[in-house]
């Protein structure tokens, strides 16, 4: 007769283990997904940069040929972004300058301060304006920021 019994075997993880891990592991994201989502938002900004400035040269190329700006149709460029990720327009067109404006849409409206960002050529000058509505009124550091500069 065996009066020794064997020490019973850990087979696995108890519940209260699971718990706890699953709880460390709902922290770290709650803490992650904030930041993960601030660069997407940030990253996704290059396809509003990208399409503003094939816009300027298009601009460029119809006023090189003509003695005027032109729409967004006279230039050939699409009234969206190559990801569709921003609505491109023309918000004023003169003889001497011009304002195009990137306005986020779907997943990227989410980029409150730089949901809108703008190009302008006034007076021969290139301005990049931001900002949260289409008045593009961010203050110059938060203008910065939209512009990764």
């Amino acid at each position: 007769m065996n009066l020794h019994r064997s020490p019973r075997r850990s087979r696995g993880f108890t519940l209260i283990e699971t718990l706890v891990a699953v709880g460390v592991a709902g922290i770290l994201s709650s803490i992650a997904y904030p930041s993960l989502e601030g660069q997407m938002l940030r990253a996704r900004r290059s396809d509003a940069l990208v399409a503003l400035l094939s816009a300027q040269m298009a601009q460029e190329r119809h006023r090189a040929n003509n003695s005027v700006y032109g729409s967004l149709a006279d230039i050939g460029v699409a009234g969206t972004s190559t990801a569709g990720r921003y609505a491109l327009r023309i918000a004023s067109s003169t003889d001497s300058g011009y304002r195009i404006v990137a306005s986020a849409n779907g997943a990227q409206a989410r980029d409150a301060e730089c949901r809108h960002l703008g190009l302008a050529i006034e007076g021969g000058n290139l301005v990049l304006s931001s900002g949260a509505d289409p008045s593009l009124a961010n203050a110059a550091a938060v203008n910065r920021r939209c512009w990764s500069r």
